[in-house]
């Protein structure tokens, strides 16, 4: 994370009250810079988030922006009177020339949040219960934004969930073999293409587009301190066009299983079947009333494609030579692919299950 920024000259740029005390960065995330900032109000210490938007990941900051802007104004119009309304959506604060980002000397775009008081995220979710309330954040925030009005989103990340392309992709990389990697990854490369025809099945399911948050880990969740519920959904920069279903698979992914990403011991990767009933659950008690039966009936199919699905990036990056993800030793993204495709075997294994579950769930609501 970069220090050589102003903080004290970009907190000025926004329409903050009081007077500046401090600013440190803030925060587990990888990709923007965030920092938390302190100002004094009649005396009392008061905080915000001020972030830099990573332009290398997203390269038009200004359809980011947009996005956001119109999507927290929205929030805002559709939470209107709910109670602690001003912890359950993130509120941007305008510059003092009355735009949504500032612009600084050097090409970085900034915006600022007010901080939400009493809550927490967490990096890993730690019970059934952090689950249940996580799929219920989720669920809600997609049904919030339902009904947003017209233009269409920006893609903030072009093609970010079609698994044919990114199946293609592998292909490419697989018959390059510009690293001669291919060989140390062969039994993967059978799993991969065994599961080919796996890879179109929720884009010919012809499940409506919704507005998706995309990145629906525990981490971009608050939970309240005292009760543990939840409060509201952060990072909202990868929110765009897509299918209900990319939220509620890559909840599947990153919360049933007791390994992490890049366990090597393959004995622990597995799917918990008792984290996702909690899931399922939360994600239904909200998001149940406006998905329609087809997407209903491929919900467990969504988390088996895109566990499936960041497999096989982490395996194309692997064949590639490393260029994507960031690696902590060699094989990182190998040891990563072979756990995703630990999840999807066990997936795979409870499948049944796992529908007789949301069956029961559905004919229960």
């Amino acid at each position: 994370m970069s220090n050589n920024h102003d903080l004290r000259d970009l907190a000025r740029r926004f329409l903050i009250q009081g007077d500046f005390l401090d600013a440190a960065p803030y925060g587990s995330g990888h990709i923007n810079d965030t920092y938390c900032a302190r100002f004094s109000q009649g005396g009392t210490p008061v905080r915000y988030i001020i972030q830099r938007v990573n332009h290398n990941v997203f390269r038009n900051p200004v359809a980011l922006m947009d996005n956001l802007q119109r999507v927290t104004a929205h929030l805002h119009d559709k939470l209107a009177g709910t109670p602690d309304v001003s912890r359950r959506r993130l509120t941007l604060l305008p510059t003092r020339q009355g735009g949504a980002w500032h612009l600084d000397p050097g090409g970085n775009y900034w915006r600022c949040y007010i901080f939400i008081e009493k809550a927490r995220s967490f990096d890993a979710i730690k019970s059934p219960r952090q689950a249940f309330e996580a799929a219920k954040a989720f669920g809600r925030f997609q049904k919030l934004l339902s009904d947003l009005p017209a233009p269409r989103l920006h893609d903030t990340i072009p093609d970010f969930h079609h698994t044919p392309r990114r199946f293609a992709r592998l292909e490419q990389a697989l018959a390059k073999d510009a690293f001669n990697r291919a060989l140390a990854a062969r039994t993967e490369i059978e799993f991969a293409l065994r599961r080919k025809p796996m890879t179109s099945l929720l884009l010919d399911a012809q499940l409506p587009e919704r507005v998706t948050h995309n990145d629906t880990k525990i981490n971009n969740v608050m939970l309240d301190d005292q009760t543990g519920e939840e409060v509201c959904v952060i990072d909202l920069d990868t929110v765009m066009p897509g299918l209900a279903l990319y939220d509620f698979g890559d909840l599947v992914r990153t919360a049933t299983s007791p390994a992490m990403e890049d366990e090597r011991d393959l004995d622990r990767v597995t799917m918990q079947f008792p984290m996702f009933e909690a899931l399922a659950r939360g994600y239904l008690s909200t998001a149940s009333d406006f998905l329609t039966p087809a997407e209903r009936r491929h919900l467990v199919l969504s988390g088996k494609l895109i566990t499936f699905e960041i497999g096989i990036r982490f395996l194309t990056d692997f064949l590639d030579g490393d260029t994507y993800f960031k690696m902590h030793r060699d094989g990182h993204n190998l040891d990563r692919c072979r756990t995703q495709f630990k999840l999807v075997q066990s997936i795979e294994e409870q499948e049944e299950p796992m529908n007789n579950l949301l069956e029961t769930i559905s004919s229960s609501s």
